[in-house]
């Protein structure tokens, strides 16, 4: 993604901008908040110290990351989405049934308080609109105008400019394959409000004194976090309700699940980091170094985020998912917005881009210190915070600064030059991906020129005379990165086919994916105005 910015815009600099950008994205709001969650499970479970179950996570995740690549990553997400589902839903039936149906639930969630609190707080109360989607637009803490546009600016850049997916996407045999998937990702997100937020309420209702705790030093005692426990609400379920065997099959899917986002964000940050970052510094880099330096990074990447697994734990009132989206709501709306500037208005040229990137990111990232300088206030505590903190919500703060991105955008593209027409030839004013037949001849020269370069460098690098100790061997092996034997001729890279025939679709079965599409956006719609 960060190659395709600088296709369009030109120049470098909003290439290592956003590439940069990426990876404290990954480091703030994915990976480390993945490992923490993996490690409250394992915790949970095991009663594992949490830096113990984060280094076996590690461990087991980073093995056959390391060694198996995209192909490794996707072949285990695939098996592992069965499992995580039939899991899940094995759960949720449990669960229902313990607390004694639908109705049951509804009931019983507006009395779930446990005994220990502090008197005259709202510490370990439900909220009245706890069932409501669209809350009150200024007292709620999910306004309905935020969670309409602040959260669907972020959503935008997730799902359609983040490494993770679009990654997977262009690695689809064909157009048709790509929005077949997409689809399905659409069908299985409507799940997890069945099989995870409603069997977490379900456990507070269960066990109102651990979920909901209300004191700190009760909270200490429970999960070792004095804000809160709600983050162990799942792996409370699975741990009192599944019988062993279940059990196990729940642990497995929990890990599974979390491995799977795990090895997806190590592979689209060794590839950010390998593609973007490390090719400017050395762009003649063999295949073989890319490989090496790739591996490397994300060493680099889990020490990183395992060093900012404290702040994850003590922020937003021990809330995970709310501290997701609050950081994300301040580092991914120039983004997004750069990005649709882009495919959408022509005018838009590397100017506007680039500043409305810099001033956005600059305002988003200095609301995010006031949240970390002045945290949320607990349930006993005065709210003492600047009123930038305490009276924006995160939510409006994210509508804020797309809009003031979108004007810096505009207003700079506007002030300055028109971009080059080779930048916004084909639709949607993207980049043009057919090539003239001189440009075609120069890339073909450069490729021979590439491959002559890389099996010079292999040569050095690989085949050296005598023998190699056993060490090295298995090292290298286990990099993928095999060492030829002398007389080996170098491997040819494969045939690639015309991009044009990727993009062609069977007539029927487009019709097909065009139905789902639109049988997919009418459940949402529904479940959404059923809960508004």
């Amino acid at each position: 993604m960060p190659e395709y910015l600088q296709k369009r815009f030109g120049g470098k600099r909003i290439q290592l901008f956003i590439a940069i950008l990426y990876l404290f994205i990954y480091i703030f709001t994915k990976i480390s908040v993945d490992m923490y969650a993996g490690a409250v499970f394992i915790q949970q479970a095991l009663q594992w110290n949490i830096y113990v179950a984060v280094v076996v996570l590690l461990l087991i995740t980073a093995l056959y990351t390391v060694t198996g690549g995209l192909a490794a990553v996707m072949y285990t997400d695939a098996a592992q989405t069965g499992i995580m589902l039939i899991g899940a839903l094995t759960l949720m039936g449990f669960s229902f049934a313990e607390v004694g149906g639908w109705n049951a639930l509804l009931e019983g969630y507006a009395t779930a308080i446990p005994s220990v609190r502090v008197p005259n707080t709202t510490c370990g109360i439900p909220r009245d609109d706890a069932f409501h989607l669209f809350r009150d637009p200024v007292t709620s803490d999910l306004p309905w105008p935020g969670i309409l546009l602040g959260m669907s600016i972020p959503s935008m850049w997730y799902w359609c400019s983040d490494q993770v997916i679009v990654q997977r996407s262009l690695s689809a045999k064909n157009l048709l394959h790509a929005k077949g998937g997409s689809l399905l990702a659409a069908y299985l997100k409507i799940l997890p409000f069945f099989m995870m937020v409603l069997p977490g309420m379900i456990s507070r209702i269960l066990y109102p004194d651990e979920v909901a705790c209300g004191d700190p030093e009760v909270c200490t005692e429970v999960c070792g976090n004095p804000v809160g426990c709600s983050d162990i609400a799942y792996a409370k379920l699975v741990m009192k309700l599944l019988p062993s065997g279940l059990r196990g099959l729940m642990m497995a899917v929990m890990i599974a699940a979390l491995m799977s986002s795990l090895t997806s964000i190590f592979n689209s940050s060794s590839t950010i980091f390998t593609m973007d970052l490390w090719r400017h510094v050395r762009p003649r880099a063999t295949e073989w170094e890319l490989m090496l330096v790739g591996r490397m990074f994300v060493l680099v990447l889990v020490v990183v985020s395992v060093l900012w697994i404290p702040v994850v734990q003590a922020s937003q009132g021990g809330q995970l998912f709310i501290y997701i989206q609050s950081i994300s709501t301040y580092l991914q709306p120039p983004v997004s917005i750069v990005f649709l500037t882009g495919c959408f208005w022509k005018r838009t040229n590397e100017k506007g881009a680039f500043w409305g990137l810099f001033l956005g990111l600059l305002v988003g990232g200095v609301r995010m210190a006031l949240d970390f300088i002045y945290p949320s206030p607990l349930c006993y505590q005065e709210d003492s915070r600047p009123d930038v903190v305490k009276h924006v919500h995160y939510l409006y703060f994210s509508t804020v600064l797309s809009l003031l991105t979108l004007v810096v955008v505009v207003g700079v593209s506007l002030a300055t030059e028109k971009p080059r027409p080779e930048q916004v030839r084909g639709g949607w004013g993207t980049v043009e991906t057919v090539t003239s037949a001189t440009e075609t001849e120069e890339s073909a020269e450069q490729e021979i020129e590439d491959r002559e370069q890389e099996k010079a460098n292999g040569e050095t690098h690989l085949q050296r005379k005598g023998g190699q100790s056993r060490l090295k061997a298995a090292l290298y092996w286990l990099c993928g990165m095999e060492r030829q034997k002398e007389g080996d001729s170098a491997p040819q890279p494969p045939l690639l086919l015309d991009p044009a025939s990727s993009l062609e679709e069977d007539p029927c079965l487009s019709h097909v994916v065009d139905a789902n599409l639109i049988i997919c956006l009418s459940i949402a719609v529904f479940i959404i105005g059923y809960w508004a």
